[in-house]
């Protein structure tokens, strides 16, 4: 610094004294600072006040020489308490310099900075807090100082400004917002402590509202509760506690709609704690919020369901997760579905639900994309909406379904979370029939290969959603997509069985669709497509045909109409050109048909052929039974055609006796004397009026070999009584009865005929691979 420059009003001692290097004299000098500006306080010298200010400030405060700055800093606190009251007038001037001080390199200088801005801060008050946001910014600066005593003193001016923000009615909230915003997301752990305690302390004055600028700053807040110290992750739970409070005290106030996002992503870290409290505030926003939360269902879901897979570790995200869920799904209603069309009396007459209108016809149905982000955040703009400001709120179906798909496609996802999204698919088409039916024909190939999951509960929810499709009105298109194979596109509704007559017993149902019989509901156009999708799954996957083929199609027959399901089944398999299979999925059919409590009904339908709905549904399942000779001859036996089923025994002589063949005779017998043919057997005491039956029962004996099963039916003919010995008197005076046999109006020679052809035709596959040498020959030599 100069010594002959001059400093006035400042004079030579004062200046000699501020640039001393021992604090004592920087004192002294500071004392008669204070004395010299108190005089031009009362003369009321405002030039001369300002001259001070701007030589201390730019000659010492700001001097390159580290004491000059000292006494820089003591003359600018001094000229504060000189100014009293006035201080205001000045603050631009004496605050700035300082804040320049607590950049500086020396700690001690850093120290003295804090000390010379608390004693201005405390002279002016209130008056500080238009220069709040450059102090609040020197200040959390200093609360990562790495001196304990820069840090002490620091803390000392925080509290000393707190107080000041606390009693004063004039707090900028607006002008301090954006620095605020730009403050939280600091890494430091002494800046993030000194930012949540600032919001504490603002969250507590009653006249600032820090409610409204929540989504400025929550983002950060769920960042903060992230940090490694124990105390910050508490103080920033208090907080967040305190705003939720607030917006359950004023829900109309909030900002659910611009918050929900920030929950979303923070609803899927890997922190425990920010995870566990985002969840829960996911609920209440749910709650609380309603409907302004649908827009961004799609997000939610994302975050949601794979928490419902938790185990007991994370037992109370899982929970939380759960009833966000639930919540949310309760948001869907019927109003979200697209208006009606007015009916037809038939639709009216077929509807199930009077609360749920029936649909107006849409075209294809719009798959949606083929793939999906693994981390199901960045292939689906799950953040965005559209229709938040909107009244009411529109629920939009894309996103959420395409979450749902990409959930249910990932074989890593837990067996609840599948459980979940199934859910969600059913209740979407229960809720939202015709807007949930422009995505069938994406979710369809999903909903099949679920079918092969490990989980039955897995595959039931499954199964209830595709009967649900199935089975929906809304579903009744003219043209639902073309079905996963050749010449089977469906153009019609409804199931077709022959009609009664002769001349169509053998003609096959027309490819194009199947009218529906009078005594069963009507299907909609994607319940056919249903049928021959899953056939062909079976069909590709012969071991869930074999663990899960006869659970899939009871339950099948529980949730739909266990004759459509047979009559479209045979109607498919009849067309079937492996053989084999067919061979095998009649088998599987005849065994659910002759065993399954769950279709009690259709065997009584099928038994005595009263009806011509019942003789029609015989001739339809006969023409795709004859793919396996046995089955055959059990479904006459169930049916009662005792007649027919003599003269197909008669036919077996032509066949190639195989293991396989003798087998399923076997377990023939061991069907006939289970409950299922409990009046079979008793048929057999009226010998007179059932001879074919036991003809035919004998022909099942002569082609069994000597085996357990031949001894069992042969115990059984041998009860079979002399005729003669039933005889009564009044039996032999009464008219002859008419023998049980075949119904008069089915033509069996057609059907025998039938039979012979389709046997031939197995015959000569089973050669053709014996000739590739694929096939093994399992003929038994007698």
């Amino acid at each position: 610094m100069n010594p002959e420059k001059d400093f006035a009003p400042l004079t030579p001692n004062i200046v000699r004294a501020l640039n001393d290097k021992l604090y004592e004299k920087r004192k002294v000098a500071a004392l008669e600072i204070e004395k010299l500006v108190r005089d031009f306080v009362a003369q009321n010298n405002t030039m001369q006040i300002k001259h001070v200010i701007q030589t201390l400030s730019q000659e010492f405060a700001l001097s390159q020489h580290p004491h000059s700055r000292k006494g820089g800093l003591i003359g600018l606190a001094a000229c504060s308490i000189a100014l009293g009251k006035d201080s205001g007038l000045y603050l631009k001037e004496l605050i700035e310099p300082v804040l320049t001080c607590f950049n500086d390199a020396d700690s001690r200088l850093r120290y003295y900075a804090c000390e010379a801005l608390y004693n201005i801060v405390k002279v002016a008050r209130g008056a500080v807090l238009p220069h709040f946001n450059v102090l609040f910014d020197g200040l959390s600066k200093l609360a990562a100082d790495p001196d304990p005593n820069v840090k002490s003193g620091s803390e000392l001016l925080d509290r000393l400004l707190k107080d000041i923000v606390t009693e004063s009615s004039k707090f900028d909230l607006v002008g301090f917002i954006p620095l605020l915003r730009e403050r939280i997301y600091s890494n430091n752990q002494y800046a993030r402590q000194f930012i949540i305690s600032w919001i504490l302390v603002l969250v507590s004055v009653p006249d600032i509202n820090l409610l409204d600028y929540l989504p400025e700053i929550l983002d950060g807040l769920f960042q903060i509760l992230g940090d490694n110290g124990k105390e910050i992750r508490k103080m920033c739970e208090v907080v967040l506690g305190e705003f939720l409070k607030e917006i359950k005290k004023n829900p109309s106030s909030v900002k659910f709609a611009e918050m929900a996002n920030i929950l979303v992503i923070h609803c899927q870290t890997t922190d425990d704690l920010i995870q566990l409290t985002a969840m829960c505030w996911m609920r209440e926003f749910i709650q609380l919020a309603g409907r302004v939360m649908l827009p961004y269902s799609s997000g939610i879901l994302t975050a949601v369901l794979p928490c419902l897979a938790y185990d007991d570790r994370k037992k109370s995200i899982k929970e939380v997760a759960n009833v966000c869920n639930q919540s949310l799904m309760k948001l869907v209603t019927p109003e979200d579905d697209e208006p009606d069309e007015p009916k037809s009396v038939a639709q009216k007459q077929t509807e199930p639900n009077p609360e749920d209108s029936l649909p107006k016809q849409e075209g294809t149905a719009s798959g949606g994309p083929s793939s999906c982000d693994s981390s199901f955040g960045s292939g689906i703009n799950v953040f965005t909406s559209a229709s938040t400001d909107r009244a009411p709120v529109t629920l939009h179906l894309d996103g959420i379904v395409q979450v749902l798909n990409c959930h249910l496609s990932d074989t890593t996802i837990g067996m609840m979370t599948r459980i979940a999204v199934l859910k969600w698919l059913y209740h979407l088409y229960i809720k939202t029939p015709r807007k949930m039916f422009r995505h069938t024909d994406s979710l369809f190939p999903i909903l099949l290969q679920t079918l092969s999951d490990e989980s039955d509960e897995v595959v039931l929810k499954d199964l209830e959603v595709l009967a649900e499709i199935a089975s929906s009105p809304a579903g009744q298109t003219d043209d639902p997509g073309a079905p996963d194979g050749p010449d089977l596109r469906v153009n019609h509704s409804e199931l077709q069985v022959p009609t009664s007559g002769r001349a169509n017993l053998l003609n096959p149902p027309s490819t194009k669709g199947l009218e529906g019989s009078p005594s069963t509901p009507t299907m909609n156009s994607y319940f056919y497509k249903f049928m021959i999708n899953l056939l062909q799954t079976f069909s590709s996957e012969r071991k869930l045909l074999e663990a899960r083929g006869p659970f899939i199609i009871r339950q099948l027959c529980l949730l739909l109409n266990a004759e459509n399901i047979f009559h479209s089944m045979a109607d498919i398999l009849l067309r079937e050109e492996d053989l084999k299979f067919a061979s095998t999925m009649v088998h599987t059919l005849n065994t659910i048909l002759l065993t399954s409590t769950e279709l009690f009904q259709l065997r009584n339908q099928l038994k005595d052929l009263q009806t011509p709905e019942s003789q029609n549904l015989f001739c339809c399942l006969y023409r795709s039974w004859c793919h396996n000779p046995v089955t055959t001859v059990s479904l006459c036996f169930l049916t009662q055609n005792y007649r027919h089923a003599y003269d197909l025994i008669q036919k077996f002589g032509d066949l190639e006796v195989t293991v396989d063949f003798l087998t399923e005779v076997d377990k023939l017998v061991q069907l006939i004397e289970c409950p299922i043919f409990t009046y079979l057997r008793l048929q057999l005491l009226d010998v007179k009026n059932n001879p074919y039956l036991i003809k035919a029962l004998y022909g099942l004996l002569m082609l069994l070999p000597q085996s357990s099963a031949f001894q069992l039916l042969s115990h059984r003919l041998q009860c079979v009584p002399n005729p003669e010995l039933l005889q009564t008197e009044d039996c032999l005076k009464a008219a002859p009865k008419s023998q049980k046999g075949d119904s008069p109006s089915i033509d069996y020679t057609e059907l025998l005929q039938h039979f012979e052809k389709v046997q031939q035709q197995h015959l000569e596959v089973r050669h053709q691979r014996s000739g590739r040498g694929d096939h093994l020959d399992r003929r038994v030599v007698l």
